[in-house]
């Protein structure tokens, strides 16, 4: 007989079924984040995960299992938000933590800069390029997810490793692909590449990683 669950309903059932705790106030202010990125996906294209499992099973785990990265306090640029992931969420779940987020798609910079103001997150948004940023900032790790592959990643802040100490990446099960592609084409001289992370997307075998890139000389990468 089959024993699945229901469908969640809203989104405490969704984060209890996928084995989540978070505070009262952070689950709050969670769905009203998510209200407001449904509210205005259906005006602008900015996510698929519309529907209360999805939208735990991986914008929720994939932002919450970056968090367990990062210490307390660092200074985190998520470039190439899109919709908020994952740096609103990291902001939401642990505001600790210095967020600034950056999108070069004016129409969704302005959507985030929304959402910035509603939710009232301390959160400065860039509608520019990661490599604007860059030259203006400075920040303890660089985080991205569904952005771009490891090698076009690593071209774009190639010259700018003095403004930052290491970058987090959330790839799927094609991430070796990736780096061997970056290997050949002599992207990781100087680099540490190694698996910070692993975990499976709840409701699914699907795995994911989180990549970790620092300088060859960093401590970071130990």
């Amino acid at each position: 007989m089959n024993h699945d669950p229901q469908p969640p309903e809203n989104l405490s059932q969704a984060i209890l079924q996928a084995g989540i705790e978070l505070e009262p106030e952070r689950l709050e202010l969670l769905d009203r984040y998510r209200a407001a990125l449904w509210r205005w996906n259906e005006q602008l294209n900015l996510t698929r995960h519309t529907t209360f499992e999805k939208f735990v099973a991986r914008d929720v785990v994939d932002s919450l299992e970056l968090g367990k990265l990062l210490e307390q306090g660092e200074r985190v640029l998520d470039i190439g938000t899109g919709g908020g992931v994952p740096g609103l969420i990291l902001a939401i779940c642990r505001p600790d933590l210095k967020v600034k987020v950056c999108e070069s798609t004016q129409k969704k910079a302005r959507v985030v800069q929304a959402i910035v103001e509603e939710l009232q997150l301390p959160v400065e948004v860039f509608a520019c390029r990661s490599e604007e940023v860059l030259e203006l900032r400075t920040f303890d790790t660089l985080v991205a997810r569904a952005v771009a592959s490891l090698s076009k990643i690593l071209v774009w802040v190639e010259p700018h490793w003095t403004a930052f100490d290491r970058l987090l990446l959330i790839k799927g099960q094609r991430w070796p692909e990736e780096r061997g592609e970056a290997r050949h084409r002599g992207l990781l001289k100087g680099r540490q590449l190694r698996k910070a992370a692993t975990y499976l997307t709840p409701g699914t075998e699907a795995e994911s990683v989180i990549l970790s890139v620092v300088p060859a000389d960093s401590d970071l990468g130990t």
